[in-house]
């Protein structure tokens, strides 16, 4: 494909126009191969007539490392894309998480305070349901940002995908075909249940709406080993081994590379406006990267689309799960709670929620005012109810300064960013617990009670 290009440079050389004395082009080999040769080529005078000397060099190792090179940094740019965005996700997540506690709370306060017959009750409820859909965007974006909670047990797949068998198939129109193909023997994986099935409906659905006129949509399980080469040409440099696969193929109109690297931004849909959130994906992403997995698109014009999705072999066996015991929520009269939380109105909801419950309430709009708080109360604070990022002083910080001067008070957190474990306090053995924002004054006065014991 390159001749008729050389030849008419080694033209215009000899008459005389000034070009490039070094360029790339391609050759074919004897046996058929494709390489690329680098020209140097200088005008001279042979035998009284103009000539070009030519000094010819084979690059193909070089050309071929430079488009690796080019590869890798192109895969390097769009990890570093989806992570700020990915933080930026939590960060707008912890956000929302604040304002829905605060709407789906006090409309849970007033609901409560109601007759059943009051024309408002109807209101309220609508507030209360678009709390609770806000909620389940702010959950998504966190499994993006993969600080989504999870429960994680060891799964098979296979059972899985034959449990929401049913579901798929009412999910999707008459005109698709759903056929399942899974492998015998197929390796355990360590994940959440909910995240998977969300992960295989969300592939579903994406898979459904390319398909208007009907297809075909194949869900496929297998054991797999990754190797070194496998990750390398992806941009990874990540330990080979054996991973469980879960493929989606749809048989719909395919992608293309720019489409491609962008349908797991947050909020990106190729849908018609008010179609979609465009967070079917983000989250699909999220889900697979807090399991350790991984996910790629495999697509072009035409040729449908399959998502791949590898998570690795678990190695580890599941441990009895405890009995649950139940919960008193009663107040049993009397117990004080300081609150330390910056957000005004969140900081009003548990105030009024804990006052209803017949508890004693403190509250602080951050770590140092807690600590004054503390100080000037002179009776027994019962327990600590602190959010964990506070400007000034944090929760953290604010629960082992205040423990330094009441010996075993109780300790809440409350955050928006569900990142870390707060089952226990390791400095002082002190039992301690989480509160995941949003949450309702009920599951609030519910953990509060838990932690105070009777």
């Amino acid at each position: 494909e390159d001749r008729q290009a050389v030849a008419e440079r080694h033209v215009r050389r000899l008459r005389g126009d000034d070009l490039p004395g070094v360029y790339p082009f391609r050759v074919m080999n004897k046996a058929g191969e494709t390489r690329w040769m680098e020209i140097n080529a200088v005008r001279i005078d042979w035998e009284g007539k103009p000539a070009t000397l030519n000094f010819l060099g084979d690059i193909t190792d070089r050309k071929r490392a430079e488009e690796e090179q080019a590869k890798l940094q192109a895969q390097l740019n769009q990890a570093q894309r989806m992570e700020s965005i990915g933080v930026l996700a939590g960060g707008v997540a912890h956000d929302f998480n604040n304002l829905l506690t605060t709407i789906i709370g006090n409309a849970q306060l007033a609901l409560a305070d109601l007759p059943k017959n009051d024309p408002l009750r109807e209101d309220l409820e609508e507030i209360r349901k678009a709390g609770d859909r806000g909620a389940t965007l702010t959950r998504q974006l966190l499994a993006f940002s993969r600080r989504e909670p999870r429960q994680t047990e060891i799964l098979d797949l296979n059972e899985v995908v034959e449990d929401m068998g049913k579901l798929l198939r009412r999910l999707v129109r008459e005109s698709i075909e759903v056929r399942t193909i899974r492998a015998p023997g197929l390796w355990k994986v360590r994940a959440d249940v909910g995240q998977i099935e969300q992960v295989i409906m969300n592939l579903a659905v994406n898979a459904r709406d390319v398909m208007p006129d009907g297809g075909t949509l194949t869900i496929e399980t297998a054991n797999v080993e990754l190797n070194t080469a496998f990750f390398h040409a992806y941009g990874l440099f990540e330990e080979p081994g054996p991973y469980v696969m879960l493929a989606v193929t749809d048989t719909g109109p395919g992608m293309d590379k720019t489409i491609q690297e962008r349908i797991f931004e947050p909020f990106f849909t190729t849908k018609e406006r008010g179609a979609g959130t465009g967070l079917g994906l983000s989250t699909v992403y999220g889900i697979v990267k807090q399991s350790k997995g991984y996910i790629w698109p495999y697509s072009k014009p035409g040729m449908g689309t399959t998502m791949q999705v590898y998570l690795p072999k678990a190695k580890d066996v599941p441990k009895p799960a405890p009995k649950e015991v139940a919960i008193d929520t009663e107040a049993k009269g009397g117990e004080v709670v300081l609150v330390a939380e910056d957000d005004g109105p969140l900081r009003e909801l548990a105030l009024k929620a804990l006052q209803k419950a017949h508890y004693q309430v403190l509250t602080a709009a951050d770590g140092e005012e807690a600590l004054r708080v503390s100080w000037g109360f002179e009776g027994k604070i019962h327990l600590l109810l602190a959010d964990v990022v506070m400007p000034r002083m944090g929760g953290q910080e604010l629960a082992g300064r205040i423990r330094t001067l009441r010996p075993g008070i109780k300790v809440v957190y409350m955050s928006g960013f569900p990142d870390k474990d707060f089952s226990t306090e390791h400095d002082s053995g002190s039992p301690i617990d989480f509160l995941q924002k949003p949450f309702t004054p009920e599951s609030l006065c519910r953990k509060v009670r838990e932690t105070i014991g009777d």
